[in-house]
């Protein structure tokens, strides 16, 4: 499928596919993570002491054991807290240890200090922990018997579904569950924590979130904001397990250095990261449509309910993406949209790639594919139907789609990767195989860009240019692979006309730029490289007036390009003229600083623009299953995914490879496992299975939309985050072709996610038993 991408013009920097920043650090194994700091005199390691029952209230607590096991300098409890108990990113109901009472098995209830990570880890066993067990809430069907609410249920509508349903020439109704996900990342959680002068404290964290934790740990001290130093550099992946995850163990490690005065790391062991940290949200989906013999849906009721866990965490904005992307690319003009999140006794779901727009996602994807099962039409004519267009162009919370790129997306695709002769060799193939069945499904993608909560979309940068021309900038961005700071240094490099290589970005601290919002929600370039580019507008603004009255002619001619400034005839080069301004006392440095505009929404009446734009997208996929054994394999995949205009392109496919591929480990064999009593079965690789190099699709083309988007973001660029990861719905339904086409006349066959080999198996075992 042929690349289209405009390119960029000779000399820029933007829009070419530079290499990422840390790339020749990576794989020289010379990029320095948290636990490559040199260990500092008087370390103490950490581990937690946990909770074995998942609802109870703690009786006693007897740790005499553990303060005499060899090596263990310190051992703390709730009491020994001297601010708020609390590491919450928003409800104030996250405890760093337990107190009164355990709300899920595995919550830390008091911290070890030792001399070693192993003396740590296993003195914390030691603890004697007295409880007064409860029944704990675990399923839906528990919590919902039990109204175990984190909040009322949600209610998005338009027009009466009901008397849609109703009124509808065809009508169906069906059931969805799909499962959790675990981060799974390269780099596990951890915290080095390091004494001040004066109290205050240093924290590397390996964070999305910087400003939160820093205001977490200075709350959890009782001190002020301006005593706590936040730093990132990079992490190993992060996925969104590290937005409000990493605060737990910041703030035990800085909580050691407040008692004991030594620097203090928690490096989380994968078992106990695993268990302590929360996960993607489950969902259990009910849905009733109601449609005509085209499969175009007129009526729409879509029943979205959460396991959110025992706290609030993130899981009010999480469940309202859901329902934000319960229409995806589809015009829906009667709907109602009722969101349940259910309180339960296990580690709180929180956030992940797409933050509960996958999981709306894949709901309306299902109700197409139900639709086309029972009318017996093919898939992809079911969505085309049903795509936004002209006079059917507002979303079921009021937002208009200004820029709807879907179909004529689809349709490239739909040629390029050649949709309707494969469907028809598949059916020949099908038919001729007894054994092995084939399926291709193509799934579109439309994903709101925007913090849903307002104030979050906002961010700051500070850039130095020094003497000699070399360039450095810092922002409120964390790196976590995704290549952010590349991005943000090509924006500064163009603006002033210079090569990558004189931008040097320097870690992620609070002391630098306050007051940032995670590096979340597919933001990250869009908001720091416009705070970073305000900068850079900033100080070149002073150098082009320098300029002028140096040289002559006006400040808006001059022209900054190939390593040269160019005024009133003059022509010199960028470091010769930097060192001028220097000697002229211009000032070289500037903050930046940049707010998305045209936000605003009503969350009462769930109404309103949460998002800025849209990114699409769209994936063809053909896998085969062996209906002996469940198994599949992915055979193909091509994908057409809009990033407008590419700040990076190279960047930009590794970022959609890697979702489309954690994609579909979440609705292919990355599946979680709780037992009666809410302890996780499925905590390491022995028992998770994540996908590997053997699980990529023989096949994998990626391609870029070639089109710039409508809104003026940084360089008309779009996020490449989340989207991407959206497009593995393909995989789903197109596993639901390939059982489908064992007993075609029975429908669409009830599959849910993740579709492991037994449950492939058994929806065969129902498809082939509708027959009989």
């Amino acid at each position: 499928m042929a690349d289209t991408l405009t390119r960029p013009p000779a000399g820029a920097v933007v829009g070419m596919g530079q290499r990422h920043d840390s790339a020749h650090l990576h794989v020289t194994g010379q990029a320095r993570y948290i636990d490559d700091e040199p260990e500092l005199p008087g370390l103490l390691h950490l581990a937690f002491g946990t909770s074995t029952k998942a609802r109870a209230q703690i009786v006693a607590i007897d740790l005499a054991a553990v303060r005499a096991a060899p090596g263990v300098v310190a051992v703390y409890t709730a009491a020994d807290i001297p601010g708020a108990n609390d590491v919450s990113p928003v409800a104030g109901d996250d405890r760093l240890l337990a107190q009164d009472e355990v709300v899920w098995l595995g919550q830390p209830v008091f911290l070890v200090a030792a001399t070693s990570r192993r003396a740590a880890r296993q003195a914390a066993r030691l603890g004697k922990i007295t409880y007064a067990a409860q029944e704990p809430i675990l399923t839906v069907e528990q919590a919902r018997t039990q109204h175990s609410l984190i909040e009322p249920p949600q209610r998005m509508a338009r027009g009466d579904a009901a008397a849609a349903l109703t009124a509808a020439p065809h009508r169906l109704a069906g059931q969805l569950a799909m499962g959790g996900q675990d981060h799974f990342y390269l780099e596990g959680q951890i915290a080095l924590a390091r004494p001040l002068e004066d109290g205050q404290v240093h924290v590397l964290s390996s964070t999305q979130h910087p400003s939160e934790v820093q205001h977490l740990v200075a709350h959890l001290l009782g001190r002020s904001s301006a005593d706590v130093t936040v730093e990132v550099r990079r992490m190993g992946g992060a996925f969104g397990g590290k937005e409000s995850q990493a605060a737990l163990y910041a703030a035990a490690a800085a909580l050691v250095v407040h008692h004991t005065g030594r620097p203090a790391k928690f490096r989380a062991d994968r078992d106990d990261d695993m268990v302590q940290t929360g996960k993607r949200h489950d969902f259990v989906v009910d849905y009733e449509v109601g449609f005509d013999g085209e499969g175009q849906i007129e009526g729409l009721q879509l029943r979205l309910a959460s396991r959110c866990g025992a706290t609030v965490d993130l899981s009010p904005a999480i469940n309202d993406r859901a329902m934000f992307h319960a229409d995806n690319c589809y015009f829906l003009p009667a709907v109602e949209i009722v969101s349940e999140r259910l309180k339960t006794n296990m580690v709180s779901a929180t956030a992940f790639r797409g933050f509960g727009g996958p999981q709306g996602m894949l709901a309306i994807e299902r109700v197409m594919d139900a639709v086309a099962g029972h009318l017996g039409r093919d898939p992809l004519a079911v969505r085309v139907a049903n795509l936004y267009g002209p006079g059917r162009d507002v979303t079921p919370y009021g937002m208009v789609v200004a820029d709807n790129i879907a179909p004529d997306l689809i349709a490239r695709l739909r040629a390029e990767a050649g949709y309707d002769e494969r469907q028809a060799a598949i059916a020949r193939f099908n038919a001729e195989s007894p054994i092995l069945k084939k399926g291709l499904a193509l799934t579109p993608v439309k994903f709101g860009i925007s913090f849903t909560t307002t104030h979050l979309n906002q961010a700051g940068a500070l850039l130095h240019v020094y003497a000699d021309g070399s360039i450095q900038i810092n922002h409120g961005g964390t790196e976590m692979g995704q290549g952010l700071y590349t991005k943000v240094a090509q924006v500064v490099a163009q603006a002033f006309g210079v090569g990558l290589d004189t931008v040097r970005i320097t870690a992620t601290r609070t002391d630098k730029v306050p007051n940032t919002s995670a590096t979340a929600a597919s933001s990250g370039a869009d908001l720091n490289g416009m705070a970073a580019l305000d900068a850079a507008q900033t100080i070149r603004g002073r150098l082009a007036e320098f300029c002028a009255r140096t040289f002559g002619g006006a400040a808006q001619d001059v022209v900054f390009a190939d390593g040269q400034v160019s005024a009133g005839g003059e022509t010199i080069p960028w470091p010769v003229l930097c060192r001028r301004a220097h000697m002229a006392r211009i000032s070289l440095s500037s903050t930046g600083f940049y707010a998305t505009p045209d936000l605003h929404y009503d969350r009462a009446a769930h109404q309103g623009q949460p998002f800025y734009y849209f990114a699409y997208g769209a994936a063809l996929v053909e896998v085969v299953i062996d209906t002996l054994t469940g198994e599949h394999r992915v055979l193909a995949a091509d994908i057409l995914h809009d990033c407008g205009r590419s700040l990076n392109p190279a960047i930009d496919k590794g970022q959609i490879e890697g979702g489309f591929i954690q994609g579909q480990g979440w609705l292919t064999s990355e599946e979680l496992v709780w037992n009666d009593e809410g302890a996780l079965l499925t905590h390491a690789p022995s028992t998770y299975k994540i996908p590997t190099a053997n699980d990529r699709p023989d096949r994998l083309t990626v391609a870029l939309w070639d089109g710039a988007n409508h809104r003026p973001t940084i360089h008309r660029s779009k996020a490449v985050g989340e989207p991407p990861f959206m497009l593995a719905n393909a995989v789903f339904s197109a596993l639901g072709a390939a059982i489908a086409a064992c007993n075609p006349a029975t429908g669409w066959p009830t599959l849910d996610a993740p579709a492991t080999p037994e449950r492939i198996l058994t929806a065969l075992a129902r498809q082939r038993g509708a027959a009989s």
